[in-house]
């Protein structure tokens, strides 16, 4: 099997030359266990936090070792009752060809009656979609007539979740991001009230400021602490802050992230602030995939894909996360479907 190793600790934006591809045998799966032969794997902003050599909110990698991700396959060698040869499923298999599985922690079955492409379970229907639903829902606790502000927009956490937020019912839905493509996408397909690009608005503040004149009840924020900071005075009474991710700060040494000063709102809009590890909520994950199948499958939630071929090109895919490079959910097809 083939997989992409750590070569060396990343230091700012990920470089080609942090990761190696190597050449190993293919795992024997004992009782029990089987072989999940991966067709699509995920590049994922937060596997960041893990590549510098200090532990996150998940502990660092040490060299050598595989790189984490998520992973859509096929049951090969089954020793296990529970996943005969052939089933489909997604899994937390990391930037390899295949791995080894037990049929426990985060893997599930791919439902025979959903006719969707394999590739969503590691998207829309994997961790950023799950992200989304339950960090505007359980953890923002959306309610109707919400204002909604969405930052890092156009990746798949942000785009979702605002569409999530139109089926829901809110009153006003804004996004940030960084592209004028990006931005047509979000407001002409995925029913965005108003886009608004940081990379040009000369006065972000101003610009959020007369796209929600009212305020903010939710800020989903996918960027990081200069973003919070900002936000924080246009929150409205009981207004809630969902630390989705931080990749602006990702790649920058603790000690030069920018901090959050702006905390009066905290007690004068008894503002809430909560981060989010999407796996609390595992008990839950069956139930949002259905509904956000269903939501797919008429119509009303909608996703954009970047596809690469080829398992060495998962340094690359990754590395454009960090350059704004793309557009939706990124994807390496390592494998052939059948």
């Amino acid at each position: 099997m083939q997989q992409i190793t750590l070569k060396n600790y990343c230091v700012g934006a990920p470089k080609l030359d942090d990761f190696e591809l190597n050449v190993t045998a293919r795992p024997t799966p004992k009782e029990g266990q089987f072989i999940v032969r991966h067709i699509y794997n995920s590049v994922d902003p937060g596997t960041r936090s893990r590549l510098s050599g200090g532990d996150s909110y998940a502990a660092a990698l040490p060299l050598g070792t595989p790189i984490d991700g998520f992973s859509v396959g096929c049951v090969e060698d089954s020793r296990n009752a529970d996943f005969p040869d052939g089933t489909k499923v997604y899994c937390a298999g990391g930037w390899r060809t295949h791995t080894v599985q037990n049929g426990r922690g985060f893997i599930g079955k791919i439902p025979q009656n959903i006719d969707l492409p394999l590739s969503l379970w590691i998207g829309i229907l994997g961790v950023p979609g799950l992200t989304a639903w339950f960090g505007l829902k359980s953890v923002a606790n959306f309610r109707p007539g919400d204002h909604v502000l969405i930052t890092s927009a156009g990746g798949p956490v942000g785009a979702t979740a605002g569409q999530l937020a139109r089926l829901w019912g809110a009153s006003k839905i804004v996004g940030v991001a960084g592209s004028e493509e990006k931005g047509r996408w979000l407001t002409e397909q995925a029913g965005f009230d108003h886009f608004i690009n940081y990379k040009t608005t000369p006065d972000l503040d101003a610009a959020i400021q007369q796209a929600l004149p009212d305020g903010v009840d939710i800020l989903f924020d996918n960027v990081g602490n200069d973003m919070i900071n900002r936000v924080l005075p246009m929150m409205r009474m009981q207004g809630r802050i969902c630390v989705s991710g931080q990749v602006a700060d990702y790649n920058s040494e603790p000690d030069d992230r920018p901090g959050i000063v702006n905390t009066l709102p905290f007690i004068t809009h008894r503002v809430r602030m909560q981060g989010l590890v999407v796996f609390d909520f595992m008990r839950e994950f069956d139930a949002a995939l259905r509904d956000m199948a269903a939501f797919i499958a008429e119509g009303r939630l909608k996703y954009l894909e970047e596809k690469f071929d080829g398992i060495e090109q998962m340094p690359e895919a990754f590395g454009g996360l960090f350059r704004g490079e793309n557009m939706g959910r990124r994807v390496v097809k390592v494998g052939e479907e059948v």
